[in-house]
């Protein structure tokens, strides 16, 4: 008996001596006293990479804000004054990635209007100007750099978020509701959520540690110190956190980090299918078990999907044997894996699990003359419209894949006034046919008592008289 309790103690010593070793084979503790630590150590070391970021911008009145002040005019005379731009102020958290000054946060956090003035404040109390570099709404990540400074600034390693696994441990480093910075402890609860995204390229790291508003663009932080996420958004009903909350991976957040240190632009994959959701209708019908992975509903002639000999029907389950639940998981697998490299996906094809490898490339340029700006006395004065193609339908969304789709529209154009709206798909004016940028715009400079148009919108028709 004094053998086996001798070894115990050997054990349990040799765990305390280990520390990180333990850590990595991810084991529960052996006794009360080798759960009593503290993350003092991680949060010395990660948080004087985390930063405050403040951001004040002017944006114009709205119609709606407009039309309220004209409302109260009419009560209160003219003291209220015409209406005026305002100041939109953003609060937020960022993290240092580089020791040049390079600052990840989201993309939200910055985006509050034209001239915005970006501030950003170290732990250290240390001040600074900062520009945005790069920026991209799909994936909610923007890239500040700081004006200024010695170039040696504290920095958090990126860690690979392929090797989280749910129930580890983790830090959200932030600066919630302004308070200060704070650290907050927690577990990763879920990897891979992709349904409370907007985006295709939105997949979440989901954590109970305490995540509130403030604490967007801050760290999510392993047990080594480094950055395995940015924490992003909550589920929230009452604007606090319940324990649900969402940091964007770090691998897709080094990809973007990466591109903006070289000067080069995130490109992402276009594989050239359209992928549905697996549902348990579809499963049923396919005679598959599990309602899980992406489904190929269309395959576009001469793209990668179709080099790899991808067919209508098949179900993809894995990139590189990692398993995918639905065409965003896909979507994020093969963008970390960047342009030029090859990814191995396995799928189901009549029952028979199958594999192919796919080379990701670039979706292809438009050409010259595909996207104009159109103005003129005619209905899509102030549209930004450009030639649908395969590649820009994937991009949009779209099932179409001819016709002329309306990029953005100008505030206050004719096209804005008559209720035009970005993703419309213009198909004909005054009878004829668009299949391109260059057509659509010859047609409207003939100019029609009554112009006849016809507009796709959410795969409804609208067949339109409007005046000339």
């Amino acid at each position: 008996m004094r053998v086996i309790r001798f070894h115990l103690l050997l054990f349990v010593a040799t765990l305390l001596i280990a520390g990180p070793a333990v850590a990595q084979r991810r084991v529960p503790p052996p006794s009360k006293e080798a759960a009593m630590f503290s993350f003092a150590p991680i949060a010395k070391k990660a948080a004087p990479a985390v930063v405050n970021v403040y951001v004040r911008g002017r944006v114009q009145a709205s119609p709606l804000q407009m039309a309220e002040e004209q409302f109260f005019r009419r009560f209160f005379g003219e003291r209220l004054g015409m209406p005026q731009d305002r100041v939109q102020n953003s609060l937020g958290s960022g993290v240092i990635v580089h020791p040049d000054g390079l600052v990840v946060t989201n993309t939200h956090v910055v985006k509050v209007g034209g001239n915005a003035e970006i501030k950003v404040v170290l732990t250290d109390k240390r001040e600074f100007d900062a520009r945005v570099v790069m920026q991209d709404e799909k994936a909610d990540i923007a890239i500040l750099k700081l004006e200024g400074g010695d170039g040696r600034f504290n920095f958090l390693e990126f860690a690979d978020s392929d090797d989280l696994e749910v129930g580890d441990m983790v830090l959200a480093i932030g600066n919630p509701f302004g308070v200060g910075q704070t650290v907050t402890q927690g577990i990763v609860s879920a990897l891979a959520r992709t349904e409370i995204g907007q985006s295709e390229a939105q997949v979440f790291i989901q954590t109970d540690a305490a995540i509130n508003p403030g604490n967007s663009g801050g760290a999510l932080v392993d047990m080594n110190g480094r950055l395995a996420g940015i924490n992003t958004a909550i589920y929230s009903q009452s604007g606090g956190s319940h324990g649900i909350g969402f940091a964007i991976p770090s691998n897709l957040v080094k990809l973007f980090a990466e591109s903006a240190i070289s000067g080069r632009k995130v490109a992402r994959p276009w594989i050239g299918a359209k992928l549905e959701p697996m549902t348990r209708d579809i499963a049923d019908a396919l005679g598959i078990e599990r309602a899980a992975g992406a489904v190929v509903s269309r395959v576009t002639a001469k793209s990668a999907a179709a080099d790899a000999g991808l067919q209508v029907g098949d179900v993809v389950t894995s990139v590189d044997g990692t398993a995918v639940d639905d065409p965003r998981a896909l979507i994020y697998r093969l963008t970390t894996r960047g342009i030029g490299s090859k990814a191995k996906l396995d799928f189901i094809r009549k029952g028979r699990v199958q594999s192919t490898e796919l080379t990701l490339r670039a979706a292809p340029e438009p050409g010259k003359g595909d996207i104009r700006n159109l103005t003129g006395n005619h209905p899509f004065d102030g549209a930004r419209v450009a030639t649908l193609s395969p590649a820009l339908a994937d991009e949009l969304g779209l099932d179409e894949e001819q016709g002329v789709v309306l990029l953005s529209v100008r505030p206050g154009s004719i096209a804005a006034k008559l209720g035009f709206a970005p993703g419309d798909i213009a198909i004909s004016v005054g009878g004829v046919a668009l299949d391109n940028a260059a057509t659509l715009d010859a047609q409207l400079k003939k100019k029609q008592p009554v112009w006849q148009v016809e507009v796709k919108r959410q795969g409804r028709v609208l067949n339109l008289q409007i005046r000339g």
